[in-house]
């Protein structure tokens, strides 16, 4: 009941932080400190990317990278954001996944841990009881060659020896 449910919750808070992202991809540039952090931001990563193109292509990364234009800057800069925060949700939720997860099997796993050592409890239980009954067998079997082959006592059955029955009166 549970992990359907927090699945659902995981889905939901998923598909909740795209708009949020592009709520902050449009209120990125407003703010004046911050548009300037995130044009300082794209014009980082565009360079890191570029060169990193470069690199990948064998061309040759000692050539100066043009800046971004501002209003790219910005858009890029909220594009990544956005993509930020999108991964980050996801991450967190991936996290607490694995974390369950990880209960789950170690609670699982105490279980078992629980249903084998019950086990070699009664394992030794039942090697307790054999051995007394092995002790009682060769005290029988002691007994039993003491007196002889042929005193060991006699069970009635059915059928009683002649001997020991009651005689008819003739």
């Amino acid at each position: 009941m549970v992990l359907p449910v927090v699945k659902l919750g995981s889905l939901a808070l998923r598909t909740l932080s795209k708009p949020i992202a592009s709520r902050l991809k449009q209120q990125a540039g407003f703010h004046p400190r911050f548009r300037q952090f995130i044009i300082d931001l794209a014009q980082v990563n565009h360079r890191f990317t570029t060169t990193m193109q470069r690199r990948l292509y064998n061309h040759s990364t000692d050539t100066a990278i043009r800046p971004l234009n501002e209003e790219k800057a910005v858009q890029a800069a909220a594009d990544l954001l956005g993509e930020l925060f999108i991964f980050s949700v996801a991450g967190a939720a991936l996290i607490f996944e694995v974390q369950r997860s990880a209960r789950s099997e170690a609670r699982k796993e105490e279980l078992r841990k629980q249903e084998l050592e019950a086990l070699k409890q009664k394992e030794d239980n039942l090697a307790r009881e054999v051995e007394l009954l092995k002790q009682k067998f060769h005290e029988l079997e002691h007994l039993a060659q003491g007196r002889g082959p042929f005193s060991i006592p006699k069970f009635r059955s059915g059928h009683a020896p002649e001997s020991t029955k009651p005689m008819a009166a003739a």
